[in-house]
């Protein structure tokens, strides 16, 4: 899915200039964050991991660290446990033994990603884009479907898209490619610029935006 010359222009300027601006207001609260997960769990601050972005090529995202230190270990071990076969399979927080106090905190409010506000800025992600997948669910995906949702591939990848402003825990793996090759097809300013505020609404009230049926953001 091609997009015009004008749209990535105006797409990358605004990711820069929004990141920029954002990492300058918040540099202090990120600092306190940064001290309560060391002080919980010890370093690292960060949490790193590989992702797939735009074109499939991959990058190292972050995140403030939420769970402890082991966590990826034991992953697969709970899997097994909840006889779950879904390669993204993710427990509530409120359940998740791996999660720490201040994780739940940061998670609930969505702090625990904005770190990815680097990522931005260096060009790996995008404001408004499908979520990079982890190699192994990226793995996963290619397995089970192959090249049908490979238009989620020709946009940036971001923090925010169709996904993020639905009912998620309702929402399957399947439906959450289509909800990302949806959006490559639509990426406009005016499509971002709704899911932007939709974000912004979601976030404080809680209330989808997006009906998964009419794929489409509700009016």
């Amino acid at each position: 899915v091609r997009k015009s010359g004008v749209y990535r222009v105006l797409k990358r300027t605004a990711d820069i200039a929004a990141s920029l601006f954002a990492l300058i207001i918040l540099a202090i609260p990120l600092l306190f964050v940064a001290l309560a997960v060391m002080i919980e769990d010890g370093a690292p601050v960060f949490y790193t991991q590989e992702r797939v972005g735009k074109n499939r090529r991959k990058f190292r995202i972050y995140k403030f660290r939420s769970m402890r230190r082991d966590a990826e270990k034991i992953h697969e071990k709970l899997r097994q446990e909840y006889g779950s076969s879904d390669v993204s399979f993710k427990l509530k927080d409120s359940e998740d033994p791996r999660i720490t106090k201040v994780g739940r905190f940061i998670r609930r409010t969505n702090i625990d990603e904005l770190p990815q506000l680097i990522n931005i800025l260096k060009g790996d992600m995008s404001l408004v884009g499908p979520r990079p997948l982890p190699t192994y669910e990226y793995n996963e995906e290619q397995s089970r479907y192959g090249d049908r949702y490979a238009a989620r591939y020709d946009v940036p990848q971001g923090l925010t898209c169709y996904w993020q402003i639905s009912s998620r825990s309702e929402v399957d793996f399947d439906e959450r490619m289509q909800m990302d090759a949806d959006y490559a097809r639509d990426a406009k300013i005016s499509v971002d610029t709704k899911l932007l505020f939709k974000t912004a609404v979601y976030a404080v009230t809680g209330k989808a935006g997006y009906d998964g049926e009419r794929k489409k953001v509700v009016k």
